[in-house]
């Protein structure tokens, strides 16, 4: 009997499952005269059994009504909060495409010379008028001295033409003087000209008298001619000492220029800091040689701010003032406060080294990006430098 049994059991598992069929219930077995019902087992109708169907998703939470309402109830919360963040970022606009600008000054000597101290070190901050290179200074000291030395002898070129201005004034107030007297003279032998011709006339003067007043009427004449003409040529010589004086002059003010010029290239010997800030690329060393132009350090200030290269299309949507949010990469969980300052009047690759040209048949449009410059509110109290990475969010609404 129980072998008879077991084969039952093992054909019903043979048999195929639909997940539609009817579940069969087993019969009620009396438990009279069979051993198997004293140990609780059903024996299946007619030799074999089926499974029962499971039951559907909604029956089941129709079973679990708390668990349908968690579901509900979840369902609401997600849908609510993804409204609520929607309505959230709609006022922001955000860009990765954004890092640290500053304005870096390259330190290049105006002057060529030996490099004799080099005061500062890599990374070293500095503050403004601090030491930072020094040239050799002989050379530019005796350009000085030579330019100071030219400066004198220009002086004393002007004060010998002063010297000699005033001589030749004083020659000319002597030919004036002598002018003067030559027409006293001249005036008084005219007179008596006129009276030995009268005399001769009325024949109470000789022949005689009358041509000694003649000549010395014509020598008197003669000598006022010459003063005239000493008078002429000493004003003429007050002309030339004058422009001597002028020119004198010119060469001081060229000699001083050149004083300024020395002074000025000995100052550049000596690279001070233009302002507070932190050295960086140093290349110059003790010993080396500078030539003008050549960059050795470069110096990064203190102030930065924060380019951020945003879409055209959200351009329009921002405004001078508008505040901003900015993340830096160095420093995860701090949030800085800042503000836009301008917006560039064009796009980035407008004023690239070389600008797209698109007259072409097959062109294919790009949106830009359009540089914002963000500064930040107050100091933001840790270190920035040049091109490191930053996300600003911006409050448009």
């Amino acid at each position: 009997m129980a072998l008879t049994e077991d084969r039952h059991q093992e054909q019903a598992r043979d048999l195929p499952h639909a997940d539609d069929a009817p579940a069969i219930d087993a019969p009620d077995v009396s438990t009279r005269g069979d051993s198997s019902a004293r140990d609780g087992s059903a024996r299946p109708k007619g030799g074999g059994g089926a499974r029962e169907a499971k039951p559907s998703l909604f029956a089941r939470m129709r079973r679990h009504p708390y668990i349908l309402a968690a579901v509900v109830i979840v369902a609401l919360v997600v849908i609510g909060a993804g409204v609520l963040w929607w309505l959230h970022a709609r006022n922001y606009i955000s860009s990765d495409d954004a890092f640290i600008d500053t304005r870096t000054v390259q330190v290049t000597p105006q002057v060529g010379g030996t490099i004799t101290a080099v005061p500062v070190t890599d990374n070293q901050h500095v503050q403004k008028g601090e030491l930072l290179l020094r040239i050799d200074q002989r050379d530019y000291d005796a350009a000085l001295a030579q330019a100071k030395a030219q400066v004198e002898q220009a002086q004393a070129g002007v004060e010998n033409a002063n010297a000699q201005i005033a001589a030749q004034q004083a020659n000319i107030a002597q030919a004036k003087t002598a002018v003067t007297q030559a027409q006293a003279a001249l005036k008084f032998s005219q007179q008596q000209y006129t009276r030995a011709q009268n005399l001769y006339a009325r024949g109470a003067g000789t022949e005689q008298a009358l041509q000694q007043a003649e000549t010395d009427l014509t020598q008197k004449k003669a000598a006022l001619q010459a003063s005239e003409a000493s008078e002429t040529a000493a004003e003429k010589q007050l002309g030339v000492l004058r422009a001597q004086r002028t020119s004198a002059l010119a060469q001081v003010d060229a000699a001083k220029a050149s004083v300024n010029t020395a002074q000025v290239n000995l100052d550049r010997t000596t690279i001070t800091a233009s302002e507070a800030g932190s050295i960086a690329n140093l290349t110059a060393a003790v010993g080396g040689y500078a030539q003008p132009g050549q960059s050795l350090m470069a110096l990064v200030p203190e102030k930065v701010w924060v380019t951020a290269n945003f879409k055209e299309t959200e351009i329009g949507e921002m405004k001078i003032g508008d505040p901003v949010s900015i993340t830096v990469d160095a420093y995860p969980g701090k949030t800085f406060k800042g503000h836009i300052a301008s917006i560039q009047a064009g796009s980035g690759t407008a004023f690239s080294l070389l600008p797209a040209q698109n007259a072409t048949g097959n062109y294919v449009k790009i949106v830009q990006r359009v540089p914002v410059k963000i500064v930040f509110d107050g100091n933001p109290g840790v270190y920035l430098g040049p091109g490191m990475s930053v996300v600003p969010t911006v409050k448009i609404r």
